[in-house]
């Protein structure tokens, strides 16, 4: 049975977008390495390439994050764009 991937960006546009802002919340240059980075953070011993070794809830807890951490820039966004925008 294959891995799915049920994250599919509906606009392909916005892919450096969001790329961008994963490595901003997680604290990196480079997107690729903010698995990396919050893995390290939270201690889960997550490596470059294959990483079976890994428990479901090891791997939720840097999805988790990594994710949760997206979602709340993006609403402070939107919020910071209406707050700007109802005052013009």
């Amino acid at each position: 049975m294959g891995r799915r991937n049920r994250n599919k960006i509906l606009v392909a546009e916005a892919r450096h977008g969001l790329d961008k802002l994963k490595a901003q919340v997680a604290g990196t240059n480079n997107p690729e390495d903010a698995k990396l980075e919050v893995a390290k953070e939270l201690g889960v011993p997550l490596q470059k390439g294959y990483n079976g070794q890994l428990t479901s809830v090891q791997a939720g807890k840097v999805g988790g994050k990594l994710g949760g951490s997206m979602v709340k820039e993006l609403i402070r966004m939107a919020e910071e764009n209406l707050k700007n925008n109802h005052n013009t």
